[in-house]
């Protein structure tokens, strides 16, 4: 349950969205492995608090680590097998840091091979991942602790900065003064959690081009539960791990394997709180991890990368057993749907009902919204993707997909070039029958 006197975002009292967690996660991995041990277990049903430490542009200036995400450990959750399903529910995001960098990006071939975000390489002595140190404030001055060499397979096109108000409403992009303050607080401005292991972009802060306001309205960007395979945390996703194709060495992924991706970097600003994430089970024990939370973030998120930020997300987890899902599915708030997919008013229903008698038919019982991931290497084959894995779930052909979703759905992106949610409504009968009738029932009622 959301608290209603608190927006989301803001810092707020320690364990306000429960009584208290089962269990506080301050672990933190850079690679998803679902041989490394898990923390827990846990029972369904629990509460569960992550402390996270934020996404991209961070992890993406500490070159030491194969992945350009750091995320928290999995847990494992008490019963859960290959082909259920867990349900996490957000209770609440609450933003920790006081400020941030991010911008858009530029790639120096000659600092990765391969995957920048996954093998950077010392342009200098050639080690790939080199164990760097940091010798300045600017990203030139990440250097190759063996040869003295800058590594920086990222640099920034174009970056900004940006200041939180106390209460974390607002954010304000900003330069001068206010640039400077944030460096020499660099740390703690960005609350990086004690066992974080990425650079603080605080430190690399940067004159804005231009000074906006935008509001606070945090959400996930990399949430869910293990593949079968190791994968870096931040090529967990269709639209991207292709990029681990084209590599050698120990990250190398045959494409044949990316359908056994979870999709958990997803990138879609409709999993925030109060919105629910029905997530497949891949692995014995689920391995459900959280990171990449970000200040704000609109459709698509033109940029590459937004505001991260460290955060603390409290999520209640529950199992569903046996339910096959062939993708991750949201449940986004109810006032977050398209107009389309949002269950009917009293008198739409009572029209709708009067206008099918007088044409002699009967209307499907029940309108039950569910919006279905889909990743590619473009939304195109994306969308595709969502399609055919929302036939695969429901048994309806393809061609009834489409039309089912051109008028009473849609398809929004999370993030280009690849990642969609395709929304559609399910009768109750299929609900019930697909086991997922009690979870859309819990959240949208009906």
């Amino acid at each position: 349950m959301v608290d209603a006197e608190r927006r989301p975002g803001e810092p707020g009292p320690a364990g306000d969205a429960a009584a208290g967690p089962d269990l506080v996660v301050e672990d933190y991995v850079w690679v998803l492995d679902p041989s490394e041990p898990m923390l827990g277990p846990v029972a369904p049903g629990s509460t569960v608090r992550f402390r996270t430490p934020p996404g991209c542009w961070g992890s993406m200036l500490t070159p030491d680590h194969a992945s350009g995400h750091e995320v928290t450990r999995p847990l494992r959750i008490e019963g859960a097998s290959p082909g259920d399903a867990v349900v996490l529910r957000i209770e609440s995001i609450r933003v920790l840091s006081a400020a941030t960098v991010s911008g858009t990006h530029a790639i120096d071939p000659a600092h990765h091979a391969g995957d920048p975000g996954v093998a950077a390489k010392c342009p200098g002595c050639g080690l790939v991942n080199p164990n760097t140190a940091l010798t300045g404030d600017d990203p030139p001055s990440v250097v190759c602790r063996r040869c003295g060499s800058p590594v920086r397979p990222y640099r920034f096109a174009q970056g900004y900065t940006m200041a939180f108000d106390d209460a974390r409403r607002v954010g304000v992009t900003v330069h001068g003064d206010g640039v400077a303050r944030i460096r020499r607080d660099a740390e703690a401005r960005l609350a990086l959690p004690a066992g974080s292991r990425q650079y603080a972009v605080t430190r690399f802060a940067m004159d804005s081009p231009w000074c906006v306001s935008a509001p606070v309205e945090p959400m996930i960007g990399n949430v869910g539960t293990l593949p079968p395979m190791s994968v870096p945390s931040s090529r967990n996703a269709g639209d991207l791990a292709w990029r681990l194709a084209e590599l050698s060495g120990p990250h190398a992924m045959d494409p044949s394997c990316f359908e056994q991706l979870t999709d958990g970097h997803m990138d879609i600003n409709e999993v925030r709180e109060g919105s629910v994430l029905v997530a497949p089970v891949r692995v014995e024990g689920a391995g459900v991890y959280v990171g990449d939370v970000h200040a704000m973030q609109g459709d698509g998120e033109l940029a590459d990368h937004t505001t991260d930020v460290a955060a603390e997300v409290t999520l209640r987890i529950d199992l569903i057993e046996d339910v096959g899902l062939p993708g991750p599915i949201v449940l986004a708030r109810p006032e977050d749907l398209p107009r389309v997919l949002r269950p009917l008013t009293d008198h739409e229903r009572s029209a709708s009902e009067s206008l099918a008698r007088s044409m002699g038919v009967r209307i499907e019982r029940g309108r039950h919204p569910l919006e279905m991931v889909g990743t590619g290497r473009d939304v195109n084959r994306a969308t595709d993707n969502a399609i055919e894995r929302l036939a695969a779930l429901t048994g309806w052909d393809v061609d009834e997909v489409r039309n089912r979703a051109t008028i009473t759905g849609g398809v929004r992106i999370g993030r280009l070039p690849g990642v969609v949610a395709v929304g559609v409504l399910l009768p109750t009968e299929l609900a019930r029958s697909l086991g997922l009738l009690e979870v859309l029932q819990g959240h949208y009622g009906g």
